[in-house]
């Protein structure tokens, strides 16, 4: 069976980025557009908006604007989570993110990774790993999650932290690579 480049994307398999991803990838930059431009609208309106892009928006999640992601639509967000400004969230696999977990500003989460050898990255391939935050959980500001982790629930990420490993749930983790610290 030929898969397309987006089949192989959502599954997690190398793929090169093709017309139909980079078309998708466009729509996404025409929302984002919209979505950072309407920084006086409502809750409900910005609720609406988040909608129109996102595989599944809880009720009562906020995003403040300014906001960038890869397509958006790879993205759940659960009941009552709260992203502060300037956040991204690199979207090519699933990025779900659990009820009343609160993201500082300027983090960062990065599903997309490449392959290590430099053939493979010359010939133009990529893949992605997806991240799951639990319920519950608080990542300060400036904090970068990388492609694959899971955040257990009730974890917290201390701010500038780069978390490269799984976090396990109710640990606090900080630092470059992150590491877990005593509550």
């Amino acid at each position: 069976m030929n898969r397309t480049e987006k089949q192989k994307m959502l599954a997690g398999e190398l793929y090169r980025p093709d017309a139909e991803l980079a078309a998708e990838h466009t729509a996404a930059e025409q929302w984002m557009a919209r979505y950072n431009a309407s920084g006086a609208s409502s809750a409900a309106e910005l609720h609406a908006l988040l909608g129109e892009r996102f595989r599944k928006v809880g009720r009562d999640a906020v995003i403040r604007p300014p906001f960038f992601c890869d397509y958006g639509s790879n993205i759940s967000l659960g009941d009552g989570v709260f992203l502060n400004f300037n956040c991204v969230i690199l979207d090519v696999v699933e990025v779900a993110i659990g009820d009343r977990t609160q993201i500082g500003p300027a983090v960062q989460v990065y599903t997309a990774d490449h392959p290590r050898d430099a053939e493979t990255r010359r010939a133009g391939l990529e893949f992605g790993r997806p991240i799951r935050i639990g319920s519950d959980v608080w990542i300060g500001g400036g904090a970068i999650i990388l492609p694959g982790i899971t955040i257990g629930d009730g974890a917290l990420v201390g701010a500038g932290s780069v978390v490269t490993r799984n976090v396990a749930p109710g640990a606090i983790v900080a630092g470059n690579p992150a590491r877990a610290r005593p509550a």
